[in-house]
């Protein structure tokens, strides 16, 4: 007679499990492909050489700061910023 107990006990646990399994749910966050107004704006990797080279002088330059050296240049319509010497991230004005 024990064993009814516990297997009605186990039984309820999984239907627990079973039901709050079912109640998880995620949203899913759409956001539209970005465009570039600008055009072409330097990549990821590249060199200070290659983006200069490229794109033309900047119109300003911020001294390194931090370890390791971040450095920033300034264009009309975007930002890159460097580590090292090295493209790290661009971004486009608004």
């Amino acid at each position: 007679m024990r064993a009814a107990p516990r297997i009605s006990i186990l039984a309820a646990a999984f239907a627990a499990l079973v039901g709050s399994a079912a109640a998880v749910h995620a949203d899913e966050l759409q956001m539209p492909a970005s465009t570039s107004s600008t055009g072409s704006t330097p990549s990821r990797g590249m060199s200070m050489e290659k983006v200069e080279a490229t794109f033309g002088a900047p119109s300003n330059r911020e001294p390194a700061v931090g370890q390791p050296p971040i450095t920033r240049w300034e264009y009309p319509a975007y930002v890159v910023y460097f580590e090292n010497n090295i493209v790290l991230h661009t971004v486009v004005k608004s």
